[in-house]
């Protein structure tokens, strides 16, 4: 029962990391319908400029929290004027494309300012171990699963109780059309680039408090990805849930099938549940009307 609980907890830890970065790629499309390659390097980028942030003597956790934040929104919303923005109305296919060029533009300025040796990031929550009955957890695997936890209840509230959501989901269907509604199409853009920004950075965060810092983890983006689209590409939190499934997935996997089945363990899941779900799990099905 210990191994399973373990099994189970470091599963939800992990998938909490690819749910905040899975919904970093839901709210870009549910806001733009355009799917961004770039939350992994982005994720990356703003993990290194908090590793210099946390260098300034007594910041402590919080203050860290309260200028990574900031910062990741202002680099999202600068991302979005120069890079996105430009490619409003353009194919879908130029505008992913400038996504994927966009990774290859952070990873390799990353690597030229902070180079590409593995880094000691500081650990403001401490090393020591928390023991929740069998459970033993270290603090940046309690901020990761709380993190996740706390944005998808704001998300929830967001999309349901705010006009942007709205405006968010309408931008998605028909761009065209939502500008003839009077809905300020750039507007939306700016702000889901700036969320995802802000997902990527607590993503970032996380990872950082639990491992080192080093230019591969813009990977995890890749590894995100299929958590969005297993919980709905167009759904914040269904990115969400998503992740915590593979990620339990993987670990129970791994811990009762073997090592080699670990990898491939989420992407069977997805395939299952595709092939019932085709539009994932908390997805909506388009309609078309003739």
């Amino acid at each position: 029962m210990n191994y399973f609980l373990n099994l189970l907890m470091s599963g939800l830890v992990i998938g909490s990391l690819y749910g905040l970065i899975a919904m970093g790629f839901a709210i870009v499309y549910r806001a733009t319908g355009m799917v961004n390659f770039a939350v992994g390097e982005v994720m990356m980028m703003i993990a290194y400029i908090s590793y210099n942030l946390g260098q300034i003597p007594d910041l402590g956790f919080v203050g860290l929290l309260c200028t990574t934040i900031p910062v990741a929104m202002v680099l999202g919303l600068c991302i979005e004027r120069v890079f996105i923005r430009p490619m409003l109305g353009e194919p879908m296919f130029s505008r992913v494309m400038v996504t994927i060029g966009l990774a290859v533009v952070i990873r390799s300025t990353v690597i030229l300012i902070w180079g590409v040796e593995p880094k000691a990031y500081p650990r403001p929550l401490g090393d020591g171990i928390l023991r929740f009955g069998e459970l033993a957890l270290y603090p940046g695997q309690i901020f990761s699963v709380l993190a996740l936890a706390v944005l998808c209840l704001l998300m929830a509230a967001f999309f349901r109780h705010s006009r942007i959501g709205i405006a968010m989901r309408a931008t998605s269907n028909n761009e065209t059309t939502a500008l003839l509604m009077g809905i300020n199409v750039k507007h939306i853009s700016a702000i889901s680039w700036l969320l995802s920004s802000t997902f990527a950075a607590f993503a970032g965060l996380a990872f950082c408090l639990m491992f080192s810092l080093e230019p591969e983890i813009s990977q995890m983006g890749l590894r995100g990805f299929p958590a969005s689209i297993l919980g709905g590409l167009d759904s914040v939190v269904g990115g969400a849930f998503g992740g915590l499934v593979i990620g339990v997935a993987e670990n129970m996997a791994g811990g009762y099938l073997g090592r080699g089945l670990k990898e491939i363990a989420g992407f069977v899941l997805i395939v299952l549940v595709l092939m019932v779900k085709p539009y994932g799990l908390f997805g909506q099905r388009e309609i078309e009307r003739v």
